[in-house]
């Protein structure tokens, strides 16, 4: 009877310990996914603003080469190219700034708005 009453307390020791593993193991790899996802959200933010950046400059690029730099008149292939690529930046501000340059009246109102226009995208690229 002795026996059977201690070899019954060693099979609860055992499983009181199994439990207690199983259990921490549990917390450390709960913690170690919590750990995994901050990181990923991190990353993930940094991609999402190094794509916008990306998108800003691509942008500004081709504007100075279409219109800043351009010999002639923008014709309808480069603008729709300059339009898709101020939508591609999904920023309503940057992008009613671009409504205001392309509807100026004259070279004076276009010059302030282009002033504005790149002011903007220079300050979406720090963010």
């Amino acid at each position: 009877m002795y026996l059977i009453a201690k070899l019954m307390n060693t099979k609860r020791l055992i499983l009181l310990i199994v439990i207690s593993l199983l259990t921490a193991g549990n917390i450390y790899l709960g913690a170690q996914l919590f750990i995994c996802k901050m990181e990923l959200s991190r990353a993930n933010q940094s991609l999402y603003i190094k794509q916008i950046n990306e998108k800003t400059l691509v942008f500004a690029k081709l504007f100075v080469e279409k219109v800043l730099a351009g010999e002639s008149e923008v014709d309808f292939e480069d603008r729709l190219q300059l339009e898709n690529s101020i939508r591609e930046i999904n920023d309503p501000k940057i992008f009613d700034q671009w409504q205001k340059f392309i509807k100026s009246e004259n070279d004076q109102q276009a010059q302030q708005e282009v002033r504005a226009l790149f002011t903007m995208l220079l300050n979406k690229i720090q963010q």
